[in-house]
């Protein structure tokens, strides 16, 4: 379905752990497509809680949440996190991406 990087849930884990939450939250990192950017589509990157109907995965310790729709655009789907001088923060390379935009925050399928 989808892989996450080690070098990415490392990065989430440590965000996790320094974001001000409710220690009884079984936190996560919830990955979404959402409609706009410039492209038609865009990624969604945010901590929470599993909802019931997500699909969770496990990579590296960390839990990851897709709902049922994002699944079907990120199948396949590799995120990562690099921390250079010029380029740093999440990045998902997406196999179905027909376009993106180039920041590469959106895509179209």
């Amino acid at each position: 379905m989808i892989n996450v990087t080690e070098s990415a849930a490392e990065k989430a884990i440590i965000l996790i752990n320094n974001s001000e939450n409710n220690p009884e939250d079984e936190l996560g990192l919830r990955m979404q497509v959402i409609g706009g950017g410039c492209s038609g589509f865009q990624y969604n990157l945010e901590f929470g809680a599993a909802k019931e109907t997500d699909k969770v995965f496990e990579f590296h310790g960390l839990k990851v949440f897709v709902d049922p729709r994002s699944s079907l655009y990120l199948a396949g789907s590799v995120l990562d996190y690099n921390d250079g001088l010029m380029d740093s923060g999440f990045k998902i390379t997406n196999p179905n991406a027909k376009n993106t935009c180039g920041c590469g925050e959106s895509f179209n399928v």
